[in-house]
This record gives structure tokens, C-alpha cells and sequence, in this order.
């Protein structure tokens, strides 16, 4: 099963803010069957722990260690705001909502930080003109 799909993959054009950024990705994971509505609140609490943003424009919201049984399913939404979000005072450009069953969390966070950390490969993610595009770049995430 894969765990990003081309309907979760989202740009948009203008900013938002990081509750809007948040709930927008919860929304697209409940609505992938991924996790319950409680998993937003999760989301929130971690961030009122730890941050989640990872440098790079890049902000990987996830819920804490005991929303485990708001999760069903592992998936990944992907959302790009080109007019960015102010996460927690960091520019954020790209939100990554990640579900993960068990210990998958960790290995698909790997990968996005693979990804994330090569300026040339976030700036060919910048420049993709539609969610399919998107969806192609970071498609390796399933594999």
C-alpha cells in the first residue's frame, strides 16, 4: 500500500497560518482512513512540547507517542504554501502530515529527511507547478 497518494498531495498559492496548516493535514489524513479526528489534537499537543519543523522550509507535523490509537493506518499528505506559514517563528513552506503504524513513523521520517536535506532537491520541489509534479518528486517515499 502506499503510503502517499496523488489526492494528498496539495499547493497552494497563498500563506497560512500553523492551526490552518494543521487541521488542513489532519483533515487529509482522516479522510485517508489514516487516523481518527483526534489525531489533530495530538498534533497540537506535540507542538506545544517540540516543534515540529525540521529546517529546509520544511514542518512535519505528527501527533505524541500516545495518540498511537488514533493512528489505523500509516500515510503521508503533503501540502505546499508558497506563501508560507509562520511555524512557531520559522518560515515554513512545505507541511508534511505523517501517520505511521508502530516504528513506521521513523523509517518514512527518514526518508523526508533524505529528501529534505539536499537544497537542490527542495528546490526542484518549489518549483513543481502541480500536485502531480509534486507527487512524482516524492513518490519514493512509497518504495
Amino acid at each position: 500500500m502506499s503510503i502517499l497518494t496523488p489526492d494528498r498531495v496539495r499547493i497552494h498559492p497563498g500563506s497560512a497560518t500553523q492551526e490552518e496548516a494543521l487541521q488542513e493535514v489532519a483533515a487529509l489524513l482522516v479522510g485517508a482512513g489514516a487516523v481518527t479526528p483526534a489525531y489533530l489534537d495530538a498534533m497540537r499537543q506535540r507542538e506545544q512540547t517540540v516543534s515540529t519543523y525540521m529546517g529546509n522550509g520544511l514542518a512535519i507535523p505528527h501527533g505524541t507517542n500516545e495518540a498511537k490509537d488514533e493512528i489505523l493506518a500509516s500515510a503521508l499528505c503533503v501540502v505546499r504554501y508558497d506563501g508560507g506559514v509562520d511555524w512557531a517563528g520559522d518560515p515554513a513552506t512545505f507541511v508534511i502530515g505523517i501517520a505511521g503504524r508502530g516504528d513506521e513513523h521513523l523509517e518514512i521520517l527518514s526518508q523526508i529527511a533524505i529528501t529534505f536535506s539536499e537544497e537542490d532537491d527542495v528546490a526542484r520541489l518549489a518549483a513543481a507547478t502541480t500536485p502531480e509534479e509534486l507527487y512524482a518528486l516524492l513518490s519514493a517515499v512509497n518504495d
